[in-house]
């Protein structure tokens, strides 16, 4: 009931232009203080998972160096961040580091693969807070001339992805992604309905990337 009420939320918040709401377990961190200048914060105690709301419709959860290396806690967490906010635009960053880098693949498949989320990888808060000023910038409707889908931004990452499949290149990827524009819908294709893109072979492939990802 709690996480429904925290997504409602979230949908009926409308941040003003050049604001952004902030999970109050941020205040005073360095990320918090690369953001000033850029866009103005507005505190909130109860988010529950959501680190950063941008707008009505999308929503941060960050995965810290440290949350990397700790263990895969923040893996449950970034399911029941997926699971309360089903109605939102999710996006996670990700500190993409020396030392976490070794994980860093794991979490992109898991994350994007099987949670169907989009997933930005970050080096540093510096970084991500410039990352995540231009987002909101570009989620604000008011600011025709600096918008940015978050599509758009992803799509290299998206058709990375579909490449590391055993099989498919990048023309296949294209194709793929054409007539299934998401990465759920092509892991929920079967073999006959990939068959006439990509071919019997290939077809056989991606369904069993996906299967024994995640079983």
């Amino acid at each position: 009931m709690e996480s429904k009420l925290i997504s409602a939320k979230l949908v009926n918040a409308a941040p003003p232009y050049g604001h952004i709401i902030i999970n109050e377990k941020w205040r005073g961190s360095n990320l918090v203080q690369c953001l000033k200048g850029c866009v103005k914060a507005i505190f909130e105690e109860q988010l529950g998972d959501v680190d950063f709301c941008l707008s009505n419709k999308t929503c941060v959860l960050y995965v810290s160096e440290s949350d990397m290396v700790a263990g895969n806690i923040h893996r449950r967490k970034i399911v029941r961040f997926r699971n309360a906010n089903s109605g939102l635009q999710g996006i996670v960053i990700v500190e993409k580091t020396h030392l976490s880098e070794q994980y860093f693949s794991g979490l992109q498949k898991f994350v994007v693969l099987e949670l169907g989320l989009t997933l930005l990888p970050v080096s540093s808060p510096a970084e991500a807070a410039q990352l995540i000023g231009q987002l909101v910038l570009g989620e604000n409707k008011e600011n025709p001339f600096c918008r940015k889908s978050v599509s758009r931004l992803l799509e290299p990452l998206v058709l990375n992805l579909v490449q590391q499949i055993p099989g498919v290149g990048k023309v296949k990827a294209m194709l793929l992604l054409q007539q299934f524009p998401s990465i759920h819908r092509l892991s929920g294709a079967s073999v006959n309905d990939l068959e006439p893109i990509v071919g019997q072979s290939t077809a056989q492939q991606i369904t069993a990337f996906f299967h024994n990802q995640f079983t």
